[in-house]
C-alpha cells in the first residue's frame, strides 16, 4: 500500500471548489455524473476505433444509495484509470492558490478533468473512495482513498470490469443525499438529457397477454433509466415532425399548454450552438414564470437564468440552448464580457426575429390570429432591444378595435390624411376598454376616424416608445377629449349660448360637482352629442398608468378628469339655462354630470342607486 500527500494546502481546496459552485453542494452529482459520462464516451470512441479488446459491452451508468453504510455511489463502465492515472488527475489537479486553479483551467470545460468537479464531492462526504480499472487489460485495478484532508491512500483492488466507482460516504450534514427522491430530483435537474444512460433504481412495467376474461396483467422489474440521452434538440431539424417539437416540450414542461410555434438553432460555426426555443401563449400579461429557457453545456445542465446569455425579452420563451462555448461553471462576470457569449445572444435574437418574419409572410391570417398571444412579447422585445426593434418594424402589428390589422407602416398610411392634427402631427386615437369607453368610440368613428384597441400590459410603454421612434405621430386615447377636440384643426363652431350664460353655467358645475381634480370647460360641440363628456388627460393619465405598472404610487397625481360642458346641446343651452330655481338648477346640473358619468361606466355601487331614485325627477 503506498501513502502520500496531495500537493495542495488544504485550507485552499473549498474556498475554490465554493467560488466556482457558488456554494450549491448539490451540484457535486452533475460534476460526478459528467465525469461518468466523459469516460464512458472516451472508451466508446475506443471501441469505435477498433482499439478496445473485448466487448465494449453494457456502458450505463448507475447511481446506489446505501442507507445503511451512508453511502452514495457513482458507477461506470468507462476509460477508467491506471494507478499514474489516479495519481495524476485525483492527487495534482488542486492547486495551493485560486490563481493557479484558474491559470491552468481559464480555457478548458470542466467536463473531462477529475479535478474541481470531483473534489466537489467533499461538499457532501467525509470520506471518498475512486475504485477504479482502466480498459486496458494489463493495468489492474486501484482503490484511492482520502477523508477531505492532504492525506490519501492508493492500494490495489480486486475490481475486474474496467471504470470507476465513486464511493461517497456521506457526511452527517448532508443526510439528505441518501434519500432516493432527492438524489432522483438532482438527476432529473442535471442529468435529464445526458448522452449515456443513467440507471437509478428499478420500476415497474406492466404488459399484457392474452385476450377477453383471460386478458393478465403482468408486472415486471425494469432498470429505471432517468434521462432521455437523444433529446429533440439534438437531432437534425428536417428529420423532426411538428409531433416531435410538441412531445418535447411536454417532456420539458409536463401538462403546459401546446406551444405557438418554435425554432430550433442549429449553428456550429463560428460558435457551437444548439436548441429549441418555444413560443408560449402569453395572452395578455407580462407575469409569466421566467427561467423557463434552460442552457446545457454538451447535455449537462448549466443553469436556467440565462438573463446573460439572451436579451431580457426573450427570457419569455421556453425551451433549451446548448453550447460546447459555454463552460459548466461560470461567473456573471464571464458570461458579460465573453465574445462568444455576446455573438450568441446577436445570433439569437436575430434567428427569432427572422422566425417571426417568415410566420408574417408565409400565413399572415394565420400569424395576425396569434398576434394577441405573441403581441406582448414583440412588443416588449422592440422596447427592450433596438435590433430587434429594427427587424420586428417589419411584422410588429396595430390592431384596430373592429379586429382589423395593419404592420406600423401600413397603419401610418391609413390614417395620415383624415387624422392629422394643426400643427402636421398624426394622431392615433386608441381605446384600451371597448367596453367602458363604446360611446366615446363610437363619437370617433363617427367623425370619420379609426380607433386603435391598445389593451396590453405594456402598450403604454410602447405607444411612448414608437412616439419617440417616430417623431410623426402621437397617441391620444379616444377619452383623452371631446370627438371633435381629439384631433385639434381650426375651430369652425360658435356657441349658441352667450359669454355671460356659458360663464355662469361653468360656476353652476363647479359648485355642483366640488372637486379639486376635475377641470370644467365649455366647448361649442353639436347638438347630437351629449350635453356633458367626461375626458382624462392623455398626459396625465398615461403617466399615472406608466407608474402603476411598474409598482410605484402615483402620488399628488389623483383621478384627474375633464368635465365638457357642450353649449349647444338643448339641455344645458335651453333646459338648464331658463330654470328659475337655483336648487333645481343644481340638482339638474348633478342630474346631468352623473348621466355623463353612467354613460361612461364612472358611476357604480351606492351612486348608482342614488342617481337612478334622484334621476325621476327629470325623466319623463
Amino acid at each position: 500500500m503506498e501513502k502520500g500527500n496531495i500537493s495542495v494546502q488544504a485550507e485552499n481546496i473549498f474556498p475554490i471548489i465554493k467560488k466556482f459552485l457558488y456554494s450549491d453542494h448539490d451540484i457535486f452529482l452533475r460534476e460526478l455524473v459528467s465525469n461518468a459520462v466523459d469516460a464512458t464516451t472516451k472508451v466508446k470512441a475506443i471501441a469505435a476505433k477498433g482499439d478496445l479488446k473485448g466487448e465494449l459491452g453494457e456502458t450505463q451508468i448507475e447511481i446506489l444509495i446505501d442507507k445503511d453504510a451512508k453511502t452514495l455511489t457513482i458507477k461506470d463502465r468507462g476509460i477508467g484509470m491506471s494507478e499514474a492515472e489516479v495519481k495524476k488527475y485525483l492527487n495534482e489537479v488542486a492547486f495551493s492558490s485560486a490563481e493557479d486553479f484558474m491559470k491552468k483551467f481559464e480555457n478548458e470545460s470542466i467536463i473531462g478533468h477529475f479535478g474541481l468537479g470531483f473534489y466537489s464531492a467533499f461538499m457532501v462526504a467525509d470520506k471518498v473512495e475512486v475504485i477504479t480499472k482502466s480498459y486496458k487489460k494489463t493495468v489492474k485495478a486501484v482503490k484511492w482513498t482520502c477523508k477531505g484532508d492532504p492525506t490519501f491512500t492508493l492500494e490495489p483492488d480486486s475490481k475486474k470490469d474496467r471504470g470507476t466507482e465513486i464511493v461517497l460516504h456521506i457526511s452527517e450534514d448532508s443526510v439528505e443525499f441518501l434519500e432516493d427522491s432527492r438524489i432522483a430530483e438532482l438527476l432529473n435537474k442535471y442529468c435529464q438529457f445526458l448522452p449515456i444512460p443513467i440507471k437509478f433504481g428499478t420500476k415497474e412495467e406492466s404488459t399484457w397477454e392474452g385476450e377477453g376474461d383471460e386478458k393478465q396483467e403482468i408486472k415486471t422489474e425494469v432498470d429505471n433509466i432517468i434521462n432521455n440521452t437523444t433529446p429533440a434538440w439534438t437531432k437534425k431539424p428536417a428529420s423532426l415532425k411538428d409531433e416531435d417539437y410538441k412531445a418535447f416540450y411536454q417532456e420539458l414542461y409536463p401538462y403546459s399548454p401546446e406551444p405557438l410555434f418554435w425554432i430550433h438553432l442549429n449553428i456550429d460555426f463560428p460558435f457551437d450552438l444548439t436548441g429549441i426555443l418555444y413560443f408560449p401563449k402569453l395572452n395578455n400579461s407580462l407575469e409569466v414564470q421566467k427561467n423557463k429557457i434552460q442552457l446545457y453545456s454538451n447535455q449537462v445542465f448549466v443553469t436556467d437564468d440565462v438573463k446573460e446569455i439572451v436579451p431580457e425579452f426573450l427570457t419569455l420563451l421556453h425551451g433549451v440552448i446548448d453550447s460546447s462555448d459555454i463552460p459548466l461553471n461560470v461567473s456573471r462576470s464571464y458570461l458579460q464580457s465573453d465574445s462568444n457569449v455576446k455573438k450568441i445572444t446577436s445570433y439569437i435574437t436575430k434567428k427569432v426575429a427572422d422566425k417571426l418574419k417568415s410566420l408574417f409572410k408565409k400565413d399572415r391570417e394565420a400569424y395576425e390570429s396569434k398576434w394577441d398571444e405573441i403581441g406582448v412579447f414583440v412588443k416588449y422585445g422592440m422596447i427592450s432591444e433596438e435590433k430587434f426593434y429594427e427587424k420586428a418594424t417589419n411584422f410588429a402589428l396595430l390592431k384596430s378595435e373592429d379586429a382589423q390589422f395593419a404592420t406600423l407602416e401600413e397603419y401610418k398610411e391609413k390614417v395620415k390624411d383624415i387624422q392629422k392634427d394643426k400643427n402636421g402631427k398624426i394622431v392615433y386615437i386608441y381605446s384600451n376598454n371597448v367596453k367602458e369607453q363604446h360611446s366615446f368610440i363610437q363619437s370617433a368613428k363617427s367623425a370619420g376616424y379609426n380607433v386603435l384597441l391598445m389593451d396590453n400590459v405594456i402598450d403604454n410603454h410602447f405607444m411612448q416608445h414608437l412616439e419617440y421612434k417616430d417623431q410623426e405621430i402621437r397617441f391620444v386615447r379616444v377619452d383623452a377629449e371631446t370627438a371633435d377636440q381629439l384631433i385639434p384643426k381650426e375651430d369652425t363652431r360658435d356657441s349658441v349660448m352667450s359669454e355671460k350664460d356659458q360663464e355662469k353655467v361653468k360656476e353652476l358645475f363647479t359648485t355642483a360637482i366640488n372637486n379639486s381634480s376635475t377641470t370644467i370647460d365649455m366647448k361649442p360641440l353639436s347638438p347630437e352629442d351629449h350635453p356633458i363628456v367626461i375626458t382624462r388627460p392623455e398626459f396625465m393619465r398615461r403617466m399615472q398608468e406608466m407608474q402603476s405598472l411598474q409598482g410605484m404610487s402615483p402620488e399628488g397625481m389623483g383621478d384627474f378628469f375633464n368635465v365638457v360642458i357642450n353649449s349647444n346641446h338643448p339641455l344645458v343651452a335651453e333646459k338648464l339655462v331658463k330654470m328659475k330655481s337655483k336648487e333645481k338648477k343644481d340638482k339638474f346640473a348633478l342630474y346631468l354630470y352623473d348621466l355623463a358619468r353612467l354613460n361612461q361606466n364612472l358611476l357604480k355601487g351606492e351612486e348608482l342607486s342614488s342617481f337612478i331614485k334622484n334621476s325621476l325627477e327629470f325623466v319623463k
